[in-house]
């Protein structure tokens, strides 16, 4: 590892000597790319430099255990005791900071939440969830913008499809993708029992037109009236647009605003973001079986967390955390629950890249 961390140092301060150049002034793609390179590593550089005078600190201390003054030899176990710690947190540090990097992991996302089974009750809880979701991003300083809903008789939601910005939202949000199950007695049960439902999650990272290619003729647009509210002029004219990417047959619907093209700029974010993390699930497969069964977690076919009602209880299948803290949960308070799930997952990595 430590042999790793001085070759990455050694770059680091070639590509300061380089960017340091005037002759790189007249190259800006050069220059955005090493710029680029140069970020990338900084937090590295500079924890494994933190750790080197943590450790030649330590060195120093405990070469003083040896002191004749017994005062200065107290001191210096003392200083061991802060020292070793110190330098065992940044070890772990450096240890997170050389896994591969998810090269969407700071990109936005797409975010879609959709019901599953149990009718009018799942559709209920894809509006809760999806505030739960919209809670926490308000926390985190993340924008939500929604780009289609659609709406169910009781109140509830079909489908919610919304595009989050900020800060790596990705890396934070990536391991929600999955089926949520509900447990609870629904408010039309007039004898008290408790139904199970089901809603989708699907995380999505954010495609801009450079990460995926999409070929003009490959796709139908349609045009349609938009069904439901929205007001005279969302439903008297064909504003609703419809793309369909013809070789993977992947469609995609906007009608949320009163403007055709506004919808079609939805509509093809979107479809560019579920072409993006099928590009992303296809390059995941060339990975090993261990590695292929981590990352798999997320997969949106799998039951990944339940949360139960009556007992006030939250329970993440993947990693057997259970909270009794649903009620605060639910109004955005997940950050414990999307921390342990990072943990959990980065320990897995530190033993598939055999760093732990």
């Amino acid at each position: 590892m430590f042999t790793k961390l001085a070759d990455v140092e050694k770059r680091f301060e070639s590509l300061d000597q380089r960017l340091s150049d005037p002759a790189l002034a007249g190259k800006p793609q050069e220059f955005r790319a090493l710029s680029k390179e140069r970020s990338d590593m900084a937090l590295l550089v500079e924890a494994y430099r933190r750790y080197k005078l943590v450790s030649a600190e330590y060195d120093s201390n405990k070469a003083l255990l040896e002191d004749k003054d017994v005062e200065m030899r107290a001191m210096a176990k003392d200083e061991l005791l802060r020292l070793t710690g110190e330098k065992q947190q940044l070890e772990n540090e450096l240890k997170l900071l050389l896994l591969p990097k998810d090269p969407a992991d700071d990109k936005n996302i797409m975010l879609e939440v959709r019901a599953g089974t149990g009718g009018d009750e799942a559709a209920l809880f894809v509006g809760e969830l999806f505030r739960m979701y919209e809670r926490y991003a308000q926390t985190q300083g993340w924008r939500v913008e929604i780009m289609t809903a659609s709406g169910a008789g009781i109140g509830g939601f079909k489908e919610i499809i919304a595009m989050v910005t900020g800060t790596k939202v990705y890396s934070k949000l990536k391991y929600e993708g999955g089926v949520h199950r509900v447990q609870r007695v629904p408010k039309t049960e007039t004898q008290g029992r408790i139904h199970t439902s089901t809603v989708t999650v699907a995380v999505l990272p954010e495609a801009e037109e450079v990460d995926v290619t999409i070929n003009p003729s490959d796709l139908k647009v349609e045009t349609f009236r938009a069904g439901g509210p929205g007001g005279q002029s969302v439903n008297t004219t064909d504003s609703a647009v419809r793309i369909t990417h013809v070789p993977t047959g992947v469609t995609v619907s906007c009608q949320d605003e009163k403007s055709q093209h506004k919808n079609k700029d939805k509509a093809m974010k979107i479809l560019r973001a579920r072409m993006y993390e099928a590009e992303h699930l296809k390059a995941e497969k060339l990975l090993s079986d261990q590695r292929k069964s981590m990352v798999g977690t997320g997969d949106r076919s799998e039951r990944i967390r339940t949360y139960n009602f009556p007992q006030s209880r939250l329970t993440d299948h993947r990693i057997g955390l259970t909270l009794h803290q649903l009620p605060d949960v639910m109004e955005g308070k997940v950050g414990d629950v999307i921390d342990s799930l990072i943990a959990h997952f980065q320990a897995e990595q530190l033993k598939q890249e055999s760093l732990i």
